[in-house]
């Protein structure tokens, strides 16, 4: 028997808080790299260079700059997630005709994905905002373009509502819901497609297909979703940090103006340490949010 609506929506936000920590805490040095390459990218020959050069400059603490609101945003962003992931599945059920307890196609939980990821972006775009800030502080500073401050969370958030406003906190909102509705479509669908074609060789469920299959069924979700969207998130991650020095342009302006000044490939500097982590990383987002979900659906259960 299906759990009730909301309790099955507790269970799915719980999950994909577990999911999002797990996320977080297993690649954030990487995304470090990734926000300073996509901000500074004529500052870095490459990822190895922008991370040597990270630690030397402010040690190891300076690639788990901005954890506190990356927990904050991939938790926040991946409860509510998964919470509407597992809602919009339901609406499609219920537009499509069938019963609520049928199993929908990788396609259709693709689309479940993408439409979901619409109500992530506007919880995830304020804690990634105050994230990106944070990486690129020191850079920002270093070119002159900010004054020397406290770089900690809670004064970017002051600096924000006090300089921008309470509209501050979404600079960057357009791109990153542009971003993100492509980019689910393919991180659910490629996640779903792989579980899939596991379980076929397997000839087991796809709940059943063990650790290494899920984990390697995120990371390819991830790769597939990065693929698709890095120049966008490129975008995102220059107007949430250029914005600091006063008004910024929208995402086709800043788009154009990078790909005039700096060349296409500006919009893929980063790609190297994004790729790299969304293995392990994306792996331990869909482990987490599975073995949480598996175990809290058995309580349940029982």
């Amino acid at each position: 028997m299906a759990p009730h609506p909301v309790v099955q929506a507790i269970i799915d936000l719980s999950a994909g808080a577990v999911g999002g920590a797990a996320c977080v805490f297993s690649g954030q040095p990487l995304d470090t790299a990734k926000v300073k390459m996509q901000t500074f990218p004529k500052l870095y020959r490459g990822f190895i260079h922008c991370v040597v050069s990270t630690y030397k400059q402010v040690g190891l603490r300076g690639l788990y700059q901005g954890t506190t609101p990356a927990l904050m945003a991939n938790i926040a962003e991946n409860s509510v997630l998964f919470m509407s992931y597992g809602f919009c599945q339901q609406v499609i059920r219920f537009t499509a005709g069938l019963h609520s307890e049928a199993v929908l196609s990788d396609m259709q939980k693709a689309c479940a994905g993408s439409v979901a990821s619409i109500f992530s972006s506007l919880v995830l775009c304020p804690t990634e905002l105050v994230k990106c800030r944070l990486q690129a502080m020191y850079e920002m500073e270093a070119s002159g373009k900010i004054a020397k401050s406290q770089n900690t969370v809670w004064s970017v958030v002051k600096s924000i509502m006090r300089n921008e406003g309470p509209q501050g906190f979404f600079q960057g909102l357009t791109t990153t819901i542009a971003r993100e509705v492509p980019g689910y479509f393919c991180f659910f669908g490629a996640y779903e497609l792989c579980r899939t074609t596991f379980a076929d060789y397997m000839k087991c469920d796809k709940d059943d297909i063990g650790v290494a299959p899920i984990m390697f069924s995120g990371g390819f979700g991830g790769a597939c979703l990065w693929l698709v969207v890095y120049p966008m998130d490129c975008v995102k991650s220059r107007i949430q940090v250029m914005s600091m020095t006063g008004k910024q342009a929208g995402f086709f302006k800043t788009f154009m103006t990078i790909a005039r000044a700096e060349g296409v490939r500006a919009l893929y500097s980063g790609l190297t340490p994004t790729m790299v982590r969304t293995f392990p990383a994306n792996g331990a987002l869909f482990l987490g949010y599975e073995a949480s979900r598996k175990l809290m659906m058995k309580q349940f259960d029982s």
